[in-house]
């Protein structure tokens, strides 16, 4: 092998371990550089410490309860850079919001079917109620039905009535027919017709020609016995209701509706209606009158609704529940295309309604909302949100509560007020300083031992209002300081304690007295 061949294979050699070593620097490099920045990123994502959500300054290095039991918060780097969201919006770690239950729904523009469900009362149909009155005083010698409920068809006897009055009629009318006297007859018998005398009991007088001491009464039509006031012997006067005939071939119901909702019942609107006691059987039927009052103890508006019962299921005062369906084209104050929210979205505080917006990220704000028609499922909204807008429709209270404190409805000076973070302590802080209460100084409650923590020297109590602190009455957990005797405190005592809030730390007692 001459000289140049060696020294070809030498620098080949060198070359090769030269690329070598670069190649393995420059991965070297990239790996150590990807393992910082996703060691970078852990620490970003990584809690720097845990707080209580009403005391900022009680701060754990790790999870845990606050003195009055609430969940610590964490709080993380990135929330305490600062941000640019609107008034009022907060920020929720994603691990918080699955441990709060949140559920959102979308803001939905659709077409509204309203079905107004409600109760109803099963009544008899007044067009077929008879009541049943004397025209003359008397007795009543025999009642033919007993019970109140009695099946009777039209003609059959109710009751036998002796009547001085009724029997002087007859006498007359026979004195009348003895003289031949047709101007007298047609008196006679007209006179006992006004006196409701039965037809049967007249075409009697007049084959028998024999005054009837007792007349007999017949029912006038097919149906029930209601209201039966009389039993055999009673003394009855004209103007007495005896008893009610009613006939359950057809029924009404009275449904009672919201006044709310009374603008969207008209007359023929179709009804269906369910009973407890026959549970899978639906009744179809038509709203038939609108009565033109409400009840003024319930604010309600009662609809009328006939209902066929040629097999007498229904009955009088039985409870319904009944449902009508308005339709589209019913709807006077909602357009075919409404702007709706599911029901339980909606804040309702009596002088505002409010919805908490989802933002996305984990953000969330509470909006002030114009609502119009309000159904049992949905409600109308006229301002103040957009087709697509997602709403939260569980755990809003806690976000909107947090929410409203730097919202725009709520803040006097909108350009002043920075947003609040749930997981950001310097906003949090806020939160006592803004309530202006002043806890540094001792102060006497009466309250109730609920729960012992000896080994911690800890006890959880229900203290009443402490109006010096402004601090409504709650349940929530105390530390003992060593100079109180820990042994009298009992489990449902109760107890006159003193209370004192350091600046940083839990509540405690100072002092207790029975």
């Amino acid at each position: 092998m001459n000289k140049f061949t060696t020294g070809s294979i030498r620098l080949g050699v060198l070359g090769g371990l030269i690329a070598g070593i670069a190649l393995s620097f420059i991965v070297f490099k990239l790996f150590f550089q990807s393992e910082n920045s996703v060691t970078a990123n852990a620490d970003d994502n990584a809690p720097l410490y845990w707080v209580a959500p009403m005391d900022p300054n009680y701060q754990r290095d790790k999870p845990g309860l606050s003195p009055m039991g609430m969940d610590l918060v964490p709080v993380y780097k990135n929330n305490m850079d600062g941000g640019q969201q609107s008034p009022g919006t907060i920020k929720i770690h994603p691990n918080i919001v699955n441990n709060m239950g949140v559920r959102t729904a979308k803001v939905e523009l659709k077409a509204l079917n309203v079905e107004i469900g409600t109760v109803g009362y099963v009544q008899y149909s007044e067009d077929t109620l008879v009541h049943v009155h004397p025209r003359v005083e008397g007795w009543i010698e025999v009642l033919n039905v007993k019970a109140a409920g009695t099946y009777v068809k039209k003609g059959d006897p109710l009751y036998a009535l002796y009547s001085p009055e009724l029997v002087n009629a007859q006498e007359e009318f026979l004195v009348a027919v003895k003289r031949a006297n047709k101007n007298l007859i047609a008196a006679s018998k007209s006179r006992l017709q006004a006196m409701q005398m039965p037809a049967s009991a007249i075409s009697k007088l007049v084959a028998d020609k024999t005054v009837q001491q007792t007349v007999v009464f017949t029912a006038p039509q097919t149906g029930f016995i209601d209201n039966l006031n009389i039993r055999e012997g009673f003394y009855v006067q004209p103007g007495k209701t005896l008893m009610s005939i009613g006939a359950l071939d057809e029924v009404w119901v009275d449904a009672e509706i919201f006044e709310r909702q009374s603008n969207l019942v008209k007359l023929g609107l179709p009804v269906s209606m369910t009973l407890a006691y026959l549970p899978g059987r639906t009744w179809e039927g038509k709203v038939d009158y609108i009565y033109p009052t409400l009840d003024a103890a319930t604010r309600t508006l009662r609809v009328r609704i006939r209902f066929s019962n040629e097999d007498y299921f229904l009955k009088p005062n039985m409870f319904a529940n009944v449902t009508i369906f308005t339709g589209d084209d019913t709807l006077s104050l909602v357009d075919s295309s409404s702007l709706v929210v599911p029901s339980e979205a909606v804040i309702r505080t009596g002088t505002q309604n409010r919805v908490v917006l989802a933002l996305g990220e984990g953000e969330f704000k509470s909006v002030e909302v114009s609502i119009g028609q309000v159904f049992e499922r949905d409600i109308e909204v006229l301002s103040g949100l957009m087709e697509g807008d997602l709403v939260v429709i569980s755990a809003q209270f806690l976000l909107d509560s947090e929410s409203s404190i730097s919202s725009d409805f709520m803040r006097i000076d909108s350009d002043s007020a920075a947003s609040v973070d749930m997981n950001d302590m310097d906003s949090m802080s806020g939160m006592n300083s803004m309530s202006g209460m002043d806890m540094s100084k001792p102060t006497w409650v009466s309250a109730t031992v609920d729960d012992l923590m000896p080994d911690e020297r800890m006890v959880k109590l229900t203290h009443e209002d402490i109006d010096e602190w402004g601090m409504p009455g709650m349940t929530m957990n105390f530390v003992v300081l060593d100079s109180v005797d820990f042994t009298q405190l009992k489990v449902d005592a109760r107890i006159e304690v003193q209370l004192q809030k350091p600046e940083t730390g839990m509540f405690e007692i100072m002092d207790v007295k029975p």
